[in-house]
């Protein structure tokens, strides 16, 4: 059914009754809430982990009406939360057509506005607001001015239509009232200047503000929403007591408490669907391995807890461990792309960029770093499946002075030849590929990550020059491979 076009046919409208009303931003959130939550409709969708934690939270401080922000490290899905609110709007809003700040037709704020629907009563034009139309986002940074975000006298504008600068007519509004009836958000609080906050302090609780020294009252319905990290908003002390206590609900984020749960995300996030399943597999212990870099990051005391550890790390290097892999099924004609353990250290320049050292880490250097919690994240993984113990016969051959080297781009076929030679090897792969033929792709992943395993609890050795090799042989090449000196152990 078509919209009403005017006032006059609003007025006998649906919309009639909620534009009378003049039903807050904070209410409808809230009415719309308790229609899903009755529903049994999920909320949020896309946001993986929070089930239980932020989400009740949120869900709480909406149904109280609050203003509220979010407390969480880099990678935490905060802005993503933010731009979800907007499915707790109408999927439409009627306004005066034309107008700045989104006028209720109802009840004119702005000046304009109210001098229009005198003049035009039943004839004024009026238009629809999309939900998404109604959210306004903004990156706090330390030049923001109270012109960006309140607004500024233009003198323009006062010229042209010979008005006084005093006149409310001459305001040229920032993105808070343009925000009007719907979601303003703010990222990253702290780092706005104090005054800014005062200017936000005033229009949100008293609604008036001073633009080039004239007093303009601002009677805004919008809700604001911001974010923070936790230790800018604690130990820099940046945003102003006053604010903070008007923000009616701090809720805290976090990482992905399991394994399973980041796999979840990573999976959604990154670019990984590039071919048919039956051309790409990835398989579940290498996709494992990639989140376990993570965790061990976050546990890491080389690295920055402070900075934290983002879910883009997982994301961009399971990208990148696709890539890599794709690049050597090109390169050697191979008609199925399985990522190996050679392709997550390839993956490198992916970590090292999202890890903030501590002075530890600085001495060893990010290459280093990343490749020593590739190994912890490898050790972590393999204990799900296999023990050591399961595997003396393939240590007993390395012992007795075998050894082999896998590159990263060397094709399937060639690398089985080598791996057929290890007493036990891949009847032990059978355990992550099934019983039954295998693809020699998929084989030779499968045995790379068990070797790889085992070097990771130390019980064979492994350098650039051999590769993998007896543990209690040359001792002295373990210690080279802690600094490697080419991109990729495996080369």
């Amino acid at each position: 059914m078509k919209n009403p076009e005017t006032l006059g046919e609003l007025k006998q409208s649906s919309f009639a009754k909620v534009c009378e009303s003049g039903r807050s931003v904070k209410a409808e959130m809230r009415e719309n809430l308790l229609r899903q939550l009755e529903a049994g409709r999920p909320l949020f969708p896309g946001i993986i982990g929070y089930d239980d934690s932020v989400v009740p939270q949120i869900i709480n401080a909406i149904l109280s009406k609050h203003n509220m922000i979010l407390l969480g490290l880099r990678g935490q899905a905060k802005s993503r939360i933010l731009r979800a609110l907007t499915s707790l709007l109408d999927e439409e809003l009627p306004v005066v057509a034309g107008c700045e700040i989104h006028d209720n037709p109802f009840r004119p704020l702005c000046r304009s506005c109210f001098l229009k629907i005198e003049e035009l009563g039943d004839r004024t034009p009026v238009t629809y607001l999309q939900r998404d139309q109604r959210y306004v986002e903004k990156l706090a940074t330390p030049d923001v001015t109270i012109a960006d975000i309140i607004g500024d006298v233009d003198p323009i504008r006062a010229a042209k239509a010979g008005l006084q600068l005093s006149d409310v007519l001459t305001m040229h509004y920032g993105l808070l009232p343009r925000a009007n009836r719907g979601i303003f958000a703010l990222n990253e609080l702290p780092d706005l200047a104090g005054k800014i906050q005062v200017g936000l302090l005033n229009i949100l609780q008293e609604g008036d503000v001073q633009i080039k020294g004239y007093p303009v009252r601002l009677n805004l319905d919008v809700v604001l929403v911001f974010t923070a990290n936790p230790e800018d908003y604690t130990a820099r002390g940046k945003i102003i007591t006053p604010l903070k206590d008007r923000i009616g609900s701090e809720i805290r984020t976090h990482y992905p408490r399991e394994i399973e749960t980041g796999l979840e995300i990573t999976k959604q996030e990154a670019w990984i669907q590039r071919y048919p399943a039956d051309r790409l597999h990835i398989p579940t212990y290498i996709a494992e391995v990639v989140e376990a870099i993570a965790f061990e990051a976050r546990e890491d005391k080389r690295v920055d807890k402070r900075s934290g550890v983002s879910q883009r790390l997982p994301i961009t290097a399971l990208e990148n461990v696709v890539s890599n892999s794709e690049r050597r099924a090109i390169l050697n004609h191979e008609k199925k792309i399985v990522p190996r353990i050679g392709d997550v250290y390839a993956a490198v320049p992916a970590l090292t960029g999202k890890l903030e050292l501590e002075y530890e880490g600085e001495l060893k250097g990010a290459d280093t770093v990343a490749r020593e919690l590739i190994r912890a994240g490898v050790a972590r993984v393999f204990s799900k499946y296999f023990h050591t113990s399961q595997l003396q016969q393939i240590v007993d051959w390395f012992e007795l002075g075998g050894s082999l080297k896998i590159s990263d781009m060397q094709p399937a076929g060639e690398a089985m030849k080598q791996l057929r030679t290890i007493q036990g090897l891949l009847e032990r792969t059978s355990e992550l590929t099934g019983r039954g033929k295998v693809e020699p792709e998929v084989a030779v992943s499968a045995a790379e990550f068990l070797l790889e395993g085992l070097y990771a609890n130390r019980k064979i050795s492994r350098s650039e020059e051999k590769g993998f090799f007896g543990a209690e042989r040359k001792r002295t090449e373990v210690l080279r491979d802690e600094a490697p000196r080419g991109h990729n152990p495996y080369q």
